[in-house]
């Protein structure tokens, strides 16, 4: 094989969310299934590699180690790397789609790769809340994928995403997160119950919260979060007599003793955090913080951050459950309350 032919059908794609590394040993697998590689055919080096990718070097060697690893490449010295067996093949290759990458998000990612193991090709990628990027990806989806894992969250044209995902085949689609109205057939979920969740979470924290008067819900005018959020919120504080009022932005919104906020986004929680501080309000007795979705760093922050939130690394694990029992179960996912000096 000429080393210029392999650069022909061996590229690295930018819009990728999966790790270089990956998509070099993927691309090389599928070269051999193609028969485009041949046993004993020889590799290009790592320089080569790095220069014509543009990629680390770091990058293509542990692209060429991962191979290394399920036995599809050797390398000898003064040889270079070069492939050892044509017949190995993926025994599960997944289209992942995720909405956004965010600290939970990566739980989520991790505990799936780790709970799928090793005998995988996952193709990875990110539609940043965009109907229209999300509906590229799916169309460009030109492989034979065994699954596919999507996580359909919007800011607009949610109501056209069923006619994207119904394209596909119902054997092979996992939802992740959320489920919406209008996917047909049999298929596999992993969702979250978003009114109930909330609702069941405040009334966890009741005691807690039954020191201050007002709850006040920070949500975007334009967010990708389930509008169920907001009714399950409503439900709790209608159920047990809180003033309690949604806001779209908590920059201007004036603050008082004995309110709580409640903070769906990271970057308002920040903002919410250095307005409190600034207003020399104690956190935990004149006011109350409950932040959305637990990360570590909420552990720490100011003696702890008081959360709601479902459990990522169950989602993450139960998502590649799904695939390797080849099930077509809705499973939903636990949700907790974490109580800490926030409240």
């Amino acid at each position: 094989m000429k080393k210029n032919s392999f650069f022909s059908f061996i590229h690295i794609d930018g819009y990728s969310a999966t790790p270089k590394y990956l998509q070099l040993s993927s691309a090389i697998i599928k070269a051999v299934e193609l028969g485009k590689l041949k046993r004993d055919d020889l590799l290009p080096s790592i320089n080569e590699l790095s220069y014509q990718l543009e990629i680390s070097r770091d990058t293509a060697e542990k692209g060429y180690k991962y191979l290394k690893s399920v036995g599809m490449i050797n390398s000898v010295p003064g040889k270079g790397y070069y492939i050892t067996n044509s017949d190995y093949k993926p025994r599960l290759k997944i289209f992942l789609l995720f909405n956004k990458l965010s600290a939970h998000k990566k739980i989520v990612y991790d505990s799936f790769i780790a709970a799928l193991g090793d005998d995988v090709s996952v193709d990875f990628y990110i539609y940043n809340n965009d109907f229209t990027l999300f509906k590229r990806f799916l169309s460009n989806a030109k492989e034979e994928y065994s699954h596919y894992v999507i996580i359909p969250h919007f800011i607009e044209g949610e109501e056209y995403a069923r006619d994207v995902i119904n394209a596909l085949p119902k054997e092979k689609l996992i939802l992740l997160d959320k489920k919406i109205p209008g996917i047909d057939g049999e298929y596999a979920a992993a969702y979250e119950n978003f009114e109930q969740n909330i609702y069941d979470a405040l009334e966890q924290a009741r005691k807690q919260l039954s020191k201050y008067h007002t709850l006040k819900l920070i949500f975007p005018r334009k967010s990708y979060f389930p509008k169920e959020i907001v009714e399950g919120f409503g439900r709790f504080c209608q159920q047990y007599a809180f003033n309690h009022k949604v806001i779209s932005s908590i920059a201007t919104e004036p603050i008082d003793k004995g309110e709580v906020y409640i903070s769906l986004m990271e970057d308002d929680l920040v903002v919410l955090l250095e307005r409190l501080i600034g207003l020399k309000l104690m956190i935990g007795k004149e006011v109350g913080v409950i932040s959305y979705n637990e990360t570590p760093l909420k552990k720490i922050i100011l003696n702890g951050i008081t959360t709601i939130s479902t459990d990522f690394r169950f989602m993450g694990t139960m998502a590649a459950n799904l695939i390797l029992e080849n099930s077509r179960k809705h499973v939903e996912i636990p949700f907790y309350y974490t109580r800490r000096p926030s409240i």
